[in-house]
Formats: structure tokens, C-alpha cells, sequence
């Protein structure tokens, strides 16, 4: 039978994963400001498939509250336009010829209170995934410790390094979400 192995880094490099994650998913809740990543989720349907909107045109930020999508071929216009208007970003295209415009509208304290409780669904999440890996590693740990392939003394110095990636994770994790927090709240 292959014995366990265990690697801190491994249980490091998954808690990272999830604060990357959560990264990603705070870059796509929109704040008052334009930013290209906004439009990141939209799929368009597009030669008989769904694709990302970056394989059919250019998202710039000519303004801080205005987006610009560059379609590349012409006849993708309206497809790209109704899958702007259907992905609940709340967002109107104004089109013209290839370009669409999409203005940024002052977001509501409503919407800000909205946006901050998604924000922290995903930052709970993240963490959620945070424990997992630190219940996977701590297990693998004690399972170890029984075969008897670690000591007692090696057992309590891993328990406490993973404890310690956790913390540090946890925080990261914190951190992300109360710039977030920020970002969304500054009228």
C-alpha cells in the first residue's frame, strides 16, 4: 500500500487557489467604475456555439464610467448586443456600426448595499473552501500519525503549520473583501 505523503505546500498552494478565486469573483461585481473584466461572464451566441466575448471583440475603457466593445466582424453586432442585454449586468448598449458604448450608471446605495452582501457570499465561500483544505490536510496528518510514519511531537508542529496557512489565508481572505467593501461603498 503507498503510504500518505504530506506537503504543506500542496495545502498552501490549494488555500491560495481559493483566495485567487474569490479575487476573480470580487473583479467582476461592478462598482461605479468601468472596468473590461465586466464583461468577462458574457457569452454570446455566436456561429452555432456559445463564446466568450473576448473571441468576438475588443473591450477597452475609453472612460472611467464607459466601456467600449469593438465587434470584429459585422454581422456579430446584434448577437453581441443581446448578450449584453441578457446578462443582468444592468448595462444598455448604445451601437454604432461595430461599436458598442455601454455608460456605467451611478450605482444606488441600494445596489452598493447588494453588491457588498454578494461580496461577502463570496468571501464566505472562499473561506468555506479554505477549511476544506485545511480539514483534508489535518486528516492526511492524523492518518500518518496512526500508521505511525510521523511522530506525536511531527503530528503537533504540522497541525500548527497548516493551522498557521489557514490564519494566514483566512486573513488574505478578509483583506480582499474589505478593499472590496470599500471599493463599492465609495460614492
Amino acid at each position: 500500500m503507498q503510504s500518505e505523503k504530506f506537503d504543506i505546500n500542496e495545502v498552501k498552494r490549494r488555500m491560495q487557489g481559493a483566495s485567487q478565486s474569490l479575487q476573480h469573483e470580487l473583479g467582476g461585481l461592478r462598482t461605479g467604475r468601468a472596468s473590461a473584466s465586466m464583461l468577462e461572464p458574457v457569452q454570446v451566441d455566436a456561429y452555432g456555439t456559445h463564446m466568450p466575448l473576448n473571441q468576438l471583440a475588443t473591450v477597452s475603457v475609453p472612460e472611467p464610467r464607459l466601456l467600449s466593445v469593438q465587434v470584429w466582424d459585422k454581422s456579430m453586432v446584434k448577437a453581441v448586443e443581446k448578450a449584453i442585454v441578457d446578462s443582468n449586468l444592468g448595462l444598455s448598449p448604445a451601437t454604432e456600426g461595430t461599436v458598442l458604448r455601454l455608460r456605467i450608471p451611478e450605482l444606488n446605495a441600494d445596489r452598493r448595499k447588494e453588491l457588498v452582501k454578494v461580496a461577502h457570499k463570496y468571501a464566505e465561500a472562499a473561506r468555506v473552501a479554505v477549511r476544506h483544505v485545511r480539514r483534508d490536510g489535518m486528516d492526511t496528518i492524523k492518518k500518518l500519525e496512526k500508521a505511525h510514519e510521523i511522530s506525536e511531537d511531527d503530528q503537533k508542529r504540522l497541525d500548527q503549520e497548516v493551522q498557521k496557512a489557514t490564519d494566514a489565508a483566512i486573513a488574505e481572505i478578509d483583506q480582499l473583501l474589505a478593499n472590496k467593501e470599500k471599493e463599492i461603498m465609495t460614492v
